[in-house]
Order: C-alpha cells, then structure tokens, then sequence
C-alpha cells in the first residue's frame, strides 16, 4: 500500500476491514496479535514511560470476552516488562523477547513457559552484556538493556553521529556472539536464542487453532509476523514506512479505533 493515499482514507479502509472479520463467523476461531510500542502505546523517548492508549483497553477487554477470539501481544520487550506496562485483561496470551519468551495472563498472574538457557549460552550472555556496555560508554542517549536472553542498545536519545556509532559498533557485537541480531527503530538487539515474532506467532496460531489472525505492528520487525502469516490473514501496519501488510493506519490512536470497530462488530 503507498504512503501517498490519504492518511483518513487508509484508516477507514482498515477500521471496516477489521469489522467485516469481526461479522464472519467463518472467521472463528480468530486471533488477534498485536505489537504493543508504536501499535498500542505511542513511542516514547523513555520505554518505562510507554502506556496503552486509555481508548485502547476497552475494546482489548472486549476481544479476550468474545468466544472463539484470542488475544496475544507480541512485543520485543521483556515479558515481566510487557506484562506491568500493557494493562491487558485475563486470558491475554503475552509474546515478548521477539519471541523468546511467552506467558498467559490469568487471575493468579502470569502462567510462564519458562526460558532455560544452556550454559554456553549463558555465558555468551553474560559477554554479550559486557561488549555492549562499552558500546554505550562515553555516548550520551545510548544505554544498553538486558533481556533474560538478549542484550539490547538503545539510542534514541542519542546524537545522530553517537546513534549511528552505536548502531554499527551492536550489529558487529551481534555478528561476533549473537545468535539472532534484529535492527529496530533505534534498537539493535542480540540474542543467544533462535527466535522471531513470526515462528512464535505461527507456533501460537497452530496451538489455539485460529482460522484467521488479525496482526499489527509498526516496526521492522513485525514484518516477520506480517511474513508469517497466510493470504487471507489481515496484517496492519501502523505508521510510515516499507510493509508487506495489507492495510495501513496512521497511528496507535487510529489502529485502537480500528480495534474498537473490530470488537463492535464482533458484538454485533
């Protein structure tokens, strides 16, 4: 879909297209995957500070109470970080880590699949923590996140000349002890773990047996989901940028707008 359509446009044609899903009961059993940064929660210079949009929650609340409907967040965030910043209901099936780690939200808290990390691998963590904490020393706005199985270097804060440094100096890191290495908006992150949104995605779509997925995401990373996913699954990419989705919103505020119409017509 080209950036050059109208932004008002483009959001309407995805707030209908989720609501004729929502009105096919041949859809059933649906599941709905969602990015939570830039999807759900406007970006924000501090991570801690990210939040679900407050017209976000309801219709989250009424997807996970609709029968035959699934709800999962898929986030390259750290679970217990997911799970604290998201505000979702019980049932909600929690991805984080770009797929490394996963969870089910229940009355009692998390119900946990456990990540158990050889000890190779846990001292390829441990050096990996180290090299990327002088890839952010001496580099204003640059700071370096540990995941329970990857190791994270942020710079958006950072100059563009630091950030691009950085950038660089994590994706040499990556190609020198990393597993897997993903290269975000202002994020390069290195895992010692094979894992990606789209294996994690499928893997859940074939346990809850969903006939369709409903998927959005804003950031390249969530082309893998987009990627993972079959003809007539609905992918929604929120923001500018390349996609392979089929449909586009401007923002986190249209794509709960669009969540909104979904559940509405789920009621229905």
């Amino acid at each position: 879909m080209s950036d050059a359509q109208p932004t008002d446009a483009l959001d309407e044609d995805a707030a209908a297209a989720l609501a004729r899903v929502g009105a096919d009961r041949s859809a059933r059993p649906l599941l709905v995957a969602l990015d939570f940064d830039g999807t759900l929660a406007p970006l924000q210079d501090d991570p801690s500070a990210s939040r679900i949009l407050p017209a976000g929650v309801d219709p989250l609340r009424r997807l996970v109470a609709t029968p035959d409907v699934a709800l999962a967040l898929v986030s390259g965030r750290a679970l217990h970080e997911l799970h604290d910043l998201a505000e979702v209901p019980e049932g909600t099936y929690l991805v984080g880590s770009h797929g490394a780690e996963r969870a089910h939200v229940t009355a009692d808290g998390l119900e946990r699949d456990d990540v158990r990390l050889t000890d190779e691998q846990a001292d390829r963590l441990a050096a990996l923590s180290t090299r990327a904490a002088a890839v952010a020393d001496g580099r204003a706005g640059v700071w370096v996140e540990t995941k329970p199985t990857a190791v994270v270097v942020h710079s958006r804060l950072a100059a563009r000349g630091d950030a691009a440094d950085a950038r660089a100096d994590a994706l040499a890191l990556g190609d020198e002890l990393g597993t897997g290495v993903l290269d975000g908006k202002d994020v390069v992150e290195i895992s010692v773990l094979h894992a990606s949104k789209g294996d994690a995605l499928r893997t859940l779509r074939d346990e809850l047996g969903a006939r369709v997925v409903v998927c959005a995401g804003d950031d390249v990373t969530d082309e893998r989901m987009f990627a993972a996913l079959e003809p007539g699954d609905l992918t929604v990419k929120v923001g500018p940028g390349d996609t392979h989705a089929r449909l586009r919103v401007t923002d986190p505020s249209a794509m709960v707008a669009a969540l909104a119409a979904l559940a509405d017509a789920l009621e229905a």
